[in-house]
């Protein structure tokens, strides 16, 4: 059975680690949690039954209740399908300018990308003393690839 779990909004992937680590010290029969991106303020929750839900969000900070009736995988199944991202074209050495954020505009050299936490690491170029300044992937666009000079 799939519960819905109604949490504070923003706290949705710190509340799932914490309820994922209660559910294995307690040896809770708990089959996975699942937070979908497009859905704020809920959770996904596979379990044999109701009783181990309740014990799960017992004293939960940021756990508001869940929802009493259980849904089926078929209801929830678009928002689970994974989307597919489009291939990172940014590689480090690159020069990249910031398209939001406090320095939009300003252009910058990539110096580490992290994949996993989709960040990525840039040295401001056009400032007086350089920078190392970790942003996410979305607030940059590629303005030179490393070894094209104009």
């Amino acid at each position: 059975m799939i519960h819905t779990i109604r949490v504070t909004s923003g706290q949705e992937k710190i509340i799932a680690e914490i309820l994922m680590k209660k559910a294995k010290a307690e040896q809770l029969p708990i089959y996975s949690i699942v937070h979908a991106e497009n859905v704020k303020g809920y959770l996904f929750v596979e379990t044999l039954d109701e009783n181990s839900l309740v014990k799960l969000i017992q004293k939960v900070k940021h756990v508001k209740g869940f929802l009493r009736k259980s849904i089926e995988v078929s209801e929830i199944k678009n928002l689970l399908q994974a989307e597919t991202q489009p291939a990172l074209t940014i590689e480090t050495g690159d020069t990249v300018e910031m398209s939001s954020g406090p320095f939009k505009g300003e252009r910058a050299k990539v110096l580490k990308i992290d994949e996993a936490k989709d960040e990525i690491t840039v040295e401001l170029v056009e400032v007086a003393v350089p920078i190392p300044v970790t942003v996410k992937s979305k607030m940059l666009k590629l303005f030179q690839k490393r070894g094209q000079e104009e």
